[in-house]
């Protein structure tokens, strides 16, 4: 089952889509965060693939205070020619958003899953994509009694030198952690990944971090030029492997 519906914040009306199995669960929720590319058939099809294996899915649109999806003007699958022109479009909506509203905004989705009657009781687990992978990783620092997984794949600029980075919030997370890193990205270079592998285990936290070779940034989304086949199905199997240990075994993938 699947449904696009609003979900109000303090800031407005934030546009989501759900994926959910048939029948009345209760099942165990997670929560999808975007990639820049924002709520589009390709995520739809993802959440739907997560929901197949047993989960209640909420995909939120993070961009939601500048722009409803879609957030380009572009027909999918993007060709290489046209990401200056994908590029050009997402800049603004990247320049208003700040990570603290993805904090806020957790709270609100949080909130939803526990309200929903096919949803099963406990903690809820986080997937994230690029911009969407450092999110996951803020959020199960800033909600550790409600976030038992979260994972993290091709995100950029996750142990920087700034002092928000989110390596720096790791002692906070309670959650498993997956974290899987693009061989081929600039926004995650060798000295960031180190040094957050260097944070992970000071932190304590049960976690699997990956390099990825052969794979570039986005390499999980089919509608982008980044894409990487065998990356995704990697991507897929270590996914449930996560969620079945904290979640439950809901399907076995395949």
């Amino acid at each position: 089952m699947a449904l696009n519906i609003d979900i109000k914040t303090q800031d407005g009306d934030c546009d989501v889509f759900i994926a959910h199995p048939e029948g009345n669960g209760p099942y165990p929720a997670v929560l999808f965060l975007m990639d820049a590319f924002g709520l589009r058939d390709y995520l739809y099809a993802m959440a739907k693939e997560i929901a197949s294996h047993g989960y209640y899915v909420l995909l939120p649109n993070l961009f939601y205070r500048v722009r409803r999806s879609p957030m380009v003007d572009l027909k999918f699958p993007i060709r290489p020619e046209d990401m200056p022109e994908a590029a050009k479009q997402l800049m603004p909506l990247f320049q208003s958003y700040n990570p603290e509203f993805g904090i806020r905004d957790t709270a609100v989705f949080l909130d939803f899953l526990a309200q929903q009657k096919q949803v099963l009781p406990g903690k809820i687990g986080v997937t994230g994509y690029c911009m969407g992978g450092g999110l996951a990783i803020r959020a199960a620092a800033a909600y550790p009694d409600r976030i038992a997984a979260a994972a993290s794949f091709h995100a950029g600029n996750l142990a920087t030198d700034t002092p928000n980075s989110p390596h720096l919030l790791l002692s906070q997370i309670k959650a498993q952690v997956y974290i899987a890193h693009a061989d081929n990205d600039k926004n995650m270079p060798p000295e960031q990944i180190e040094r957050l592998r260097k944070a992970l285990d000071q932190a304590g936290l049960r976690y699997e971090a990956e390099l990825y070779s052969g794979a570039a940034h986005g390499f999980t989304m089919a509608d982008l030029p980044a894409y990487n086949g065998v990356a995704l199905k990697r991507h897929w199997n270590k996914l449930f492997d996560l969620f079945n240990r904290t979640l439950g075994n809901v399907k076995t993938p395949a």
